[in-house]
């Protein structure tokens, strides 16, 4: 009986705040459309929409707003739906407003937190909250203040939450002691009166301002590191935002990205200083130049995979490291795709209908039949009910363009660093030449190999790009060269290969020694030409040759020469990160338009 009418209570709280939904919505626009929030009304109910730590969350990868009721009661929070609703909402419409910019929002409270990176999400939500609460106050007439008073916790202790909570006080004009719970020390109330100044400045470059902001709480996140504290989370609710998401465009760093890495005191939009000002600053030993001004020429920054990773972590994205490794090497090569090379044949064809066939969710989805898929059944079960169109061919006039396929074979022995964690040019070179050859409508077969050792292969020549980029993302970490001899698995002579192999092979210096072993009655010499010749495609060595090109001479010379005779190519570099030169160049400058 007392569930029941607990229930009951619950129920009659949401009414009230479903009736303020409009209300909450047209504080930021009349256009602004999201679905009605889930409530919550017990602890399995929050479990199940994974709220934690907080009364409200949102989900950036559904749009979703996630309210727990039982917590609005307990917390005597029954009277603020259009303030909590407005809030969670800005989320979704200002800050982070999306995956993408969510994660960019991490990275840049990162770079401004050393050595306490793991506080980034907490920052940013609390910047966040500022931006958003600001404009709900002043412009929209919401009580943040009062919601603030509410939830002020018990052991809200600490110079970082005095410092937030004056931050409030000075942007809303409100008596000291307002929302902080003791008098703050002037070191806090002067870096307060800078935050509130950041907030307003940067209002509408929210992007811009946050490392500035990580910076000003920096020595705060320090104390609380040093205090255990866990700090003040019952606000936190887009600590889990990019869950079940998967934001892009992040491998690459913005440029402003590293120039907004300052104290807001070095800031002359907040100070009111000249650039010439700051520059004297600068020389005289106090603050520094801002990239832009400062005359040099900026490059383009990429992180790390183990960096793009924990931002990826941070924003609550849960996938694991290989399949974040996936995303950070297909977004290093994207801009580098080429069309892989081509062979004309004599004539094209043009196709003709044959029936349908069951469509396999492992090819194009544009090869469905929509028409034949839903005579079969109303209910689409990818797999199972959808249906491809067959066709013939008949001879055309014009000339057919018909990409090799590609067999890549990479060294992933012992001196090769796992691509997970530090930037591999073999996977990412890989990476580049691979989706090229997909995107040309070539079958790929990607080998890592650690000789002796172990070896890791895609289930022959396939289409499927994500299967391809899991392969390439492995790690092996044996033996000492990629073993030649694996290339008799796929090009013995029985094999029928329907279309022709470019065999492309990339390690170092190590494959001269595997060449020379024997393995199965069999030299590693013998099995590397005899596949040049069965590939029908041509096959290429590229090899880091440390000194390159000085040490070729008498010791790698000879070998060289030797591995051309067998009908191989041979290209040769001098340090690892010249392979991706090598694989944007690959297919223009050697197989483009060319036949054998």
């Amino acid at each position: 009986m007392k569930t029941h009418k607990v229930a009951e209570a619950l129920k009659a709280i949401q009414d009230r705040w479903l009736r303020a939904w409009p209300g909450a919505l047209a504080d930021w626009s009349p256009f602004v459309q999201l679905h009605e929030p889930a409530w919550c009304y017990t602890i399995a109910d929050e479990k199940r929409e994974h709220l934690s730590g907080s009364f409200a969350m949102i989900r950036l990868r559904d749009h979703s707003i996630v309210i727990s009721m039982r917590q609005i009661e307990a917390n005597q929070l029954e009277d603020f739906g259009p303030e909590i609703l407005a809030h969670e909402i800005g989320h979704h419409v200002l800050c982070p407003g999306d995956l993408t910019d969510n994660a960019r929002l991490i990275a840049r409270i990162r770079r401004g937190l050393p050595s306490v990176e793991s506080y980034a999400p907490y920052i940013a939500n609390l910047y966040a909250d500022l931006l958003i609460n600001d404009r709900l106050q002043r412009s929209c007439g919401r009580r943040m203040d009062e919601v603030y008073k509410k939830l002020l916790p018990k052991d809200a202790s600490g110079n970082l939450w005095l410092m937030y909570m004056r931050i409030y006080e000075s942007l809303w004009n409100l008596p000291a002691k307002s929302l902080t719970s003791e008098a703050v020390s002037s070191r806090v109330n002067q870096d307060a009166l800078l935050g509130a100044r950041l907030i307003r400045a940067y209002a509408k470059d929210w992007l811009n301002g946050a490392g500035r902001f990580a910076c000003l709480c920096l020595p705060y996140v320090i104390e609380e590191k040093e205090r255990n504290k866990e700090g003040c989370r019952i606000w936190c609710d887009t600590l889990q935002a990019g869950e079940g998401g998967l934001p892009s465009g992040l491998a690459d760093i913005d440029d402003d990205e590293l120039d907004g890495n300052i104290h807001p005191a070095e800031d002359s939009e907040l100070t009111g200083l000249d650039p010439i000002d700051m520059g004297e600053l600068e020389r005289a030993g106090i603050g520094r130049v801002r990239g832009e001004e400062s005359g040099r020429k900026t490059l383009k920054s990429y992180r790390s995979p183990i960096e793009y990773a924990e931002i990826l972590k941070a924003s609550g994205v849960n996938l694991g490291d290989r399949e974040i490794a996936i995303q950070y090497y297909r977004e290093r090569a994207v801009p580098h795709l080429i069309p892989f090379p081509v062979k004309p044949a004599p004539t094209a064809t043009d196709p003709i209908p044959e029936g349908t066939d069951l469509w396999d969710p492992g090819t194009e989805v544009e090869r469905i039949d929509w028409h034949s898929t839903m005579m079969t059944s109303p209910i689409v079960i990818p797999g199972v009910t959808t249906r491809e169109r067959l066709t013939g061919n008949s001879p055309g006039q014009d000339p057919e363009a018909t990409p090799f396929d590609l067999y890549l074979g990479v060294d992933c022995s012992g001196s090769m660093g796992d691509p997970a964690f530090s930037l591999s040019y073999p996977v990412l070179a890989g990476a580049v030449i691979s989706l090229s050859a997909l995107r040309a409508g070539a079958s790929v077969k990607v080998v890592l190999s650690g000789e002796p050792g172990s070896t890791v292969s895609t289930e022959g020549f396939i289409r499927v790009q994500q299967e391809v980029m899991r392969t390439m993302v492995s790690y092996l970490g044996t033996g000492y060269s990629f073993g030649i001899h694996r290339l008799a698995e796929t090009f013995h002579e029985q094999a029928k290969l329907p279309r022709p192999v470019h065999i492309l092979l990339v390690s170092d210096y190590d494959m001269f020694q595997i060449l020379n072993d024997e393995v199965g009655g069999q030299l590693g010499w013998d099995v590397a030409r005899e596949a040049v010749q069965r590939c029908k495609g041509g096959g290429t060595y590229v090899l880091q040759l440390p000194g390159y090109p000085e040490s070729t001479g008498q010791t790698h010379g000879p070998l060289i020469k030797r591995m051309q005779e067998d009908g191989w190519n041979v290209h040769l570099v001098n340090s690892m990160d010249e392979l991706l030169d090598f694989a944007k160049q690959f297919s223009r400058t050697r197989y483009h338009n060319r036949g054998m």
